[in-house]
């Protein structure tokens, strides 16, 4: 449904040009849950940028349903049926919660504010009415940003950490709003995380480490092999014994 064929991503530092993604082929399926994750800085907000459009392809193809959308621009994407959280999302001043949530839905969706509010774990008495400005924390100003995403009928969705700034019980409820969401609707999630809650939703897990696809695996692997390496870790064993196990692992 999407695919991603031999993409690389060369950027200009101001210096001189970096190539960020080389060679990234990946192929997602209709109404699947796809969550990437890997070391920081190895490339994963890179193709979630990429796909959205935010940063050009220098060399490759980016595909959905067989149509090449490698030259088209951020909202050409978007009434395609691609959407965007970013990991920390943009503020809106002078317009209500209640507005923003109305028009991401767009003019022929009908859109309930208070339940898209409920399934990020906000109380829609507090919010509807609050404009979006500085008084938002980044926490707050994510869940409706992730809010906006679910009041589209998306194709893909694209959520960059989106337990960033979120507290333990919205986290939760976060969860279940992906859960549901792939049950009602045909949308393919990818999901840009290293929690092991969300991890959990995957039906396929995409290491990305220096710019390329490192591995393609199940939740059930990628997890093994966390717990795997952490028990193996000489550092934590001896800060553990210790009482302390916040030491870097020099295995």
């Amino acid at each position: 449904m999407l695919e991603l064929r031999n993409l690389s991503v060369t950027l200009d530092n101001g210096k001189e040009p970096v190539e960020i993604l080389r060679d990234v082929s990946l192929s997602l399926k209709e109404n699947k849950i796809y969550v990437m994750t890997g070391p920081n800085g190895g490339g994963k907000s890179s193709i979630a940028k990429a796909i959205m459009g935010i940063y050009p392809a220098s060399k490759g193809q980016i595909l959905l349903d067989g149509e090449d959308i490698t030259a088209l621009e951020i909202h050409e994407r978007a009434r395609l049926g691609i959407g965007y959280a970013f990991q920390q999302p943009p503020r809106f001043k002078g317009i209500q919660v209640r507005d923003f949530l109305t028009l991401a839905g767009g003019p022929d969706a009908r859109v309930n504010p208070c339940n898209l509010l409920i399934d990020v774990g906000l109380c829609a008495q507090d919010y509807l009415e609050r404009e979006m400005d500085a008084s938002f924390s980044g926490g707050e100003l994510k869940r409706v940003e992730i809010a906006s995403i679910l009041a589209r009928r998306l194709k893909v969705a694209v959520f960059d950490e989106p337990e960033a700034g979120i507290d333990l019980w919205s986290f939760q409820k976060l969860t279940e709003t992906f859960r549901d969401l792939h049950q009602r609707q045909e949308t393919t999630l990818v999901i840009i995380s290293h929690q092991e809650r969300i991890l959990r939703l995957a039906d396929e897990v995409i290491l990305v480490s220096g710019g390329r696809i490192a591995d393609i695996t199940s939740h059930e692997k990628i997890l093994g092999d966390i717990r795997r390496i952490d028990s193996d870790c000489l550092c934590r064993q001896g800060c553990n014994r210790e009482g302390r196990a916040d030491a870097e692992c020099h295995r």
